[in-house]
């Protein structure tokens, strides 16, 4: 693992992974922010895509300000596929797709900080982990609306094929997650689950935040 983070504490780090931009939200990204902490959020990603998101210094600035929050409560804060910003925030790390740039040049960039790969098959899997990757985000599991471009649903089997196959890398489920189909997840080999709306579009973020985690907890596979 080339991150400063151990196995350990990135697995843990992993269990309830928030996704979220200004275009996920329907109130200030702030506060979905911060709920989701008070709710049980081990990790938090920025990622400000999509028709109407910010860009420039607008961006910049709600980054930062969502970073400042990370700080406060001690949750890593990670950019999604901009490399410059991350630079620029010293970010704990970045996750990239398999479109973006290759792996060893963002590795490069980044030095030790943590690399999060997305793969949706065995054979990407390998190769961002002789690359270099520090997790995978696999997926999408189940079928999601959130990326316009995203795959086919993979189901909980890849999962299970991953771990099967002796890969021990910390992973993450990626795509239509919510706390009703978590378990399923968990149990079929990842360390974790990533969400963006389960939490951001919530009626009451703190609430769902806190059902999704227990049932992380409830299904961990190491308990």
């Amino acid at each position: 693992m080339t991150t400063t983070f151990t196995d350990a504490k990135l697995r843990e780090a992993l269990k309830v992974y928030f996704i979220m931009g200004s275009i996920n939200c329907l109130k200030s990204p702030v506060e979905v922010l911060t709920e989701a902490i008070c709710g049980g959020i081990t990790m938090f990603q920025f990622r400000e895509k999509g028709t109407n998101a910010l860009v420039g210094e607008e961006k910049y600035a709600l980054a930062e300000e969502l970073q400042f929050i990370c700080k406060k409560y001690k949750i890593p804060f990670i950019v999604n596929d901009d490399i410059a910003l991350a630079q620029t925030l010293k970010a704990d790390g970045v996750h990239i797709g398999q479109e973006d740039d290759p792996i060893p040049v963002v590795r490069e960039q980044i030095g030790d900080k943590i690399l999060g790969v997305s793969v949706h098959n065995v054979e990407e899997a390998k190769i961002a982990l002789q690359k270099g990757a520090d997790y995978f985000g696999v997926g999408p599991i189940f079928p999601t609306t959130t990326k316009a471009d995203a795959k086919p649903a993979s189901g909980v089997a890849i999962l299970t094929e991953l771990r099967m196959k002796g890969y021990s890398l910390p992973i993450v489920g990626i795509g239509g997650i919510t706390a009703k189909n978590a378990s399923q997840v968990i149990k079929a080999g990842a360390d974790g689950v990533s969400v963006i709306t389960a939490i951001s579009l919530a009626d009451n973020i703190v609430h769902a935040t806190k059902v999704l985690n227990e049932a992380i907890i409830q299904n961990d596979r190491k308990n």
